[in-house]
């Protein structure tokens, strides 16, 4: 906290000093300014509302099916040896470069921004459910398979639970996932949201509003990155109750 301040300190200090060019960088005053203005004059609660809307549907959507997909491999090696290739591949992609054809599928509204934000959680969440359901101790599942239990009481008993922890990492880690695709989304195609309002500040060279915006977009994700926090300690309280 004391480097944070400091490093604040310096970068006003310079800035009023004219040794940094705060029409470049701006500084904490102008940023500070920027950010009580725009919440005084209330614009950007709708922008907000709009991209956490989009954050939050693009994350249930990519980590329900995302997480579905990963734990229903754990039914077939052969069939997750066969997909693993095209889940990679889908993975590599840059997020970016499938915003065009998300525009052209689901249009410039909602939609688009929700698909874009979906795709960007899908895969990291099959791969997490996929290798934490692969964790499962093997000899709990033999112990299982000698009192002659089914493949399906196994998943639902053994499998999906002992995977809970490993889900709720990925869903932490797709929460910031979920946000950028948003983002993303917004910035090639919408009206409002909070990409939008940082790419038009940016092509106004208003560096000062950028990093308010900027600002309001991390307080989002530590919001929802809480959310989720709260959630694992209300359904894996031992996880907590052990550290």
């Amino acid at each position: 906290m004391f480097c944070c301040a400091a490093l604040i300190g310096v970068w006003q200090w310079r800035a009023r000093e004219g040794a940094l060019n705060a029409f470049l960088y701006g500084s904490p005053a102008e940023i500070g300014t920027a950010l009580m203005t725009t919440i005084e004059t209330g614009a950007i609660w709708t922008d907000l509302t709009t991209t956490a809307l989009e954050t939050m549907a693009g994350f249930t959507l990519g980590n329900v099916i995302g997480t579905t997909l990963g734990l229903a491999l754990w039914y077939s090696r052969f069939v997750s040896r066969v997909l693993q290739p095209f889940i990679l591949a889908l993975g590599s992609i840059p997020i970016i470069a499938l915003a065009p054809i998300t525009i052209i599928w689901f249009g410039t509204g909602f939609a688009s921004k929700v698909a874009m934000s979906t795709l960007s959680v899908v895969v990291v969440s099959i791969i997490i459910a996929y290798k934490g359901a692969l964790g499962v101790d093997p000899d709990q599942i033999n112990l299982m398979l000698s009192l002659r239990a089914r493949r399906s009481q196994i998943f639902r008993l053994l499998v999906i639970p002992a995977s809970m922890t490993d889900i709720f990492a990925g869903l932490k880690l797709t929460v910031g996932f979920a946000l950028l695709g948003a983002i993303v989304g917004e910035f090639m195609s919408s009206t409002k949201g909070l990409g939008h309002e940082i790419f038009k500040s940016g092509s106004l060279y208003a560096i000062s509003a950028v990093f308010a915006e900027l600002i309001i977009t991390v307080a989002l994700a530590l919001a929802l990155s809480g959310i989720i926090t709260r959630v694992e300690r209300r359904l894996l309280p031992w996880r907590h109750d052990l550290s």
